[in-house]
């Protein structure tokens, strides 16, 4: 079961590294090009809430002990998801022509070096985005990986505390027994001897 659940966080994590991807070339696209970018974001998007969906089944299914782990993984998935949709808002409008003139209040004749220039500068800043959210994700994992060995070490504390409790009862009726062997044996030479 939990098998699947990785399974589809590993389709999800590709599919959003790949929409993260097609989103920043989608302000630098015209015309057709654009639109076919856009809609192939839009089905990718599609995919990734399909993605999400049988993780969310797939969850319900996980016994309650071990669901907690899974819900918070969710609920970073969910934000993750929020943030491409409107990631891809804004590059659908971003930098569209109009846009770009009004903020270099150009009418209209923009020289080709400031355009390439801007996109330079959009490209190296969604670089560094993607980067941080690949590392945002990764202390996110490594986070969960911690809290899940701190589980299992508070687990394996408490069995070895149950089993040292176990041992010293154990150990308490051994000496139970041999004083009374002791008394019995005791009791056994005095009738001998009369």
């Amino acid at each position: 079961m939990s098998s699947d659940f990785e399974g589809y966080e590993q389709d999800f994590s590709v599919l959003t590294a790949e929409i993260t991807n097609r989103i920043g070339k989608v302000p630098k696209l015209l015309g057709d090009e654009k639109k076919q970018m856009v809609s192939n974001v839009e089905k990718q998007l599609e995919e990734a809430r399909e993605l999400l969906e049988q993780m969310e089944l797939e969850v319900r299914e996980i016994p309650p002990q071990s669901r907690g782990m899974y819900s918070s993984r969710m609920r970073s998935y969910k934000q993750e998801m929020e943030k491409l949709e409107a990631d891809f808002k804004r590059s659908r409008i971003a930098y569209s022509d109009e846009v770009r003139n009004e903020l270099l209040g150009d009418d209209g004749n923009s020289s080709e070096i400031q355009l390439i220039k801007l996109r330079e500068e959009r490209a190296h800043l969604l670089d560094n985005t993607e980067r941080l959210e690949r590392s945002s994700r990764r202390l996110e994992a490594g986070y969960q990986i911690a809290v899940e060995t701190e589980q299992i070490g508070q687990d394996i504390l408490e069995n070895l505390s149950n089993d040292r409790e176990k041992i010293q009862r154990a150990r308490e009726r051994l000496r139970e027994t041999d004083a009374n062997l002791g008394k019995s044996s005791r009791i056994l030479t005095g009738m001998l001897r009369r």
